[in-house]
């Protein structure tokens, strides 16, 4: 058995003011009409056997209308609050037999290249039925200082590097072996429950407490808060004795910034004028004087205007808004 596990809880503040509270971006609809979150489970659909929807009570019934679309077998585990991605996890693999495989995917990140997809993901499950916990790394396209790296050899990891600065970025994309951390996984249910156990007693302890607690998926608030939180990046993978990468040729984004939107729409036929400004979300004329590389985002109660390569400010945007509680969150 191969399910695909998606997690949706992520909010997207860096894609203010597209992105919300209540319309998180994998559910935007920008995409020739299609959400992130479709593309994500369509991509899949011929691999996995069954779909298993990591999500949370903000969220659910944006992707109970998602998959109203699929006529695929699927489930639905509900957190009644976020715990980061080892919990999450640990959550789908409770729910699934010990030795199902599982290809566990963010639901807001853009891929192309289907062919490579596929060969990438075929590798990872032969190698994770052979007992690895498998990551995928990214060819480079560029010194990106946003992704985390990891440094390889064939198929076996030799670091895992923190977001670097820009000179270093350089040196990874000079050396070749270094690619980017993906955030896409596949393993044993029952395998990473093993390592997450040996590694974060705690975290297994305190998630397999709520799990048994569970009611048709939705798990409890009082009980969850108890778990640590803490990425399954820094829970196992960065330091289980057991990894495996695949290194991986097809083109990905996870959209986290106006920036790699930008680049995306651009790739995408998007309008942009001579001096590489584009607009979002409106089609009034709009002129652009004296800039260059800068988007206006447009929704109907907000507007924001950015240099392409301050894209990562818009999270303080965010948590402005979060300080004096604005509706427009």
């Amino acid at each position: 058995m191969v399910t695909h596990v998606i997690l949706t809880g992520g909010i997207g503040s860096r894609l203010w003011p597209l992105s919300r509270k209540t319309q998180p971006k994998q559910y935007l609809e920008l995409f020739d009409g299609k959400s992130l979150l479709e593309m994500t489970i369509a991509r899949n659909a011929n691999v996995a056997d069954k779909i298993l929807i990591v999500g949370n009570t903000d969220n659910h019934n944006l992707s109970v209308e998602v998959m109203k679309k699929f006529a695929v077998s699927h489930s639905y585990i509900v957190e009644s609050t976020p715990r980061n991605t080892a919990a999450a996890i640990a959550f789908a693999a409770f729910e699934s037999n010990p030795d199902d495989v599982l290809i566990v995917t963010p639901s807001d990140h853009i891929i192309d290249g289907e062919f490579f997809y596929k060969k990438s993901l075929n590798e990872a499950i032969k190698l994770a039925n052979k007992n690895f916990l498998v990551t995928f790394g990214i060819k480079p396209t560029k010194p990106e200082t946003g992704y985390g790296y990891i440094e390889f050899e064939g198929e076996d990891v030799l670091a895992f590097h923190e977001k670097p600065d820009l000179e270093k970025a350089n040196h990874f994309l000079e050396k070749g072996n270094c690619y980017w951390n993906s955030g896409l996984f596949c393993f044993k249910a029952g395998l990473y429950l093993a390592e997450l156990e040996k590694q974060e007693p705690e975290v297994y302890k305190q998630s397999k407490k709520v799990w048994d607690a569970n009611i048709a998926g939705l798990l409890d608030y009082d009980l969850s808060l108890q778990i640590p939180s803490i990425s399954i990046d820094y829970a196992v993978m960065e330091r289980s004795k057991n990894i495996k990468v695949v290194p991986s040729e097809f083109n990905w984004s996870d959209l986290g910034s106006f920036e790699s939107v930008y680049d995306y729409l651009l790739q995408t036929g998007h309008p942009v004028d001579a001096n590489g400004n584009i607009v979002i979300g409106s089609s009034l004329h709009t002129s652009f004087v004296g800039v260059k590389n800068c988007l206006l985002v447009h929704t109907p109660d907000a507007f924001l205007v950015l240099q392409k390569e301050n894209s990562q400010e818009v999270k303080q945007v965010y948590q402005n808004l979060e300080i004096i509680n604005s509706p427009l969150l």
